[in-house]
C-alpha cells in the first residue's frame, strides 16, 4: 500500500487575510486631516485678507484655531472611520457636519459670519469624508 502526502495550505489560505484590511490606515488619515486643515485655514484665511475675520458673538476667531479644529476633528473621524462600516460612517459624518454647522447659524455675528463659518466645514467635510471612506 502506497500512502502520498498531500501538501496543505492551510498557511496560504490565512497569508491574504488581514484583520485590519478595509481600515483606513493612520498615515492616510492624517494626511488628509493635514489637507483639510490647510484648507480650512485658507478660507478663514482669505476672508481676513478681504477684511472681514469670521467671528462669533464673542469676537474674531484666531485663523491658527481653524486648523487646530479640523486637525482634532479629523482624528475623530479616522476613529469613527476605523471602527464601522463604511455606511454607518457616512451617515454618522453627515450628521456630525450638519450639527457642527449648527452653532455657525445660531451664534454667528453677520452673515457673512454665518456664510464664512459654514464653508470652512463644508470644505473641510468635503476633503476629510470621501478620503476616510475610502477603505
Amino acid at each position: 500500500m502506497t500512502t502520498y502526502a498531500v501538501p496543505t495550505t492551510a498557511t496560504a489560505s490565512y497569508a491574504g487575510t488581514d484583520k485590519h484590511a478595509g481600515r483606513v490606515s493612520w498615515k492616510r488619515g492624517l494626511g488628509t486631516a493635514v489637507a483639510a486643515a490647510v484648507a480650512s485655514t485658507a478660507v478663514a484665511a482669505a476672508f481676513q485678507a478681504a477684511g472681514h475675520a469670521l467671528s462669533v458673538t464673542d469676537g474674531a476667531i484666531p485663523v491658527a484655531a481653524f486648523a487646530q479644529m479640523v486637525l482634532v476633528f479629523s482624528v475623530v473621524g479616522i476613529l469613527i472611520a476605523r471602527h464601522t462600516s463604511r455606511a454607518t460612517f457616512f451617515r454618522v459624518t453627515a450628521v456630525l457636519t450638519v450639527l457642527s454647522c449648527v452653532p455657525d447659524i445660531a451664534y454667528g455675528a453677520s452673515a457673512l459670519d454665518t456664510v464664512g463659518l459654514i464653508s470652512t466645514h463644508l470644505v473641510a467635510a468635503a476633503i476629510v469624508v470621501p478620503r476616510l471612506a475610502r477603505r
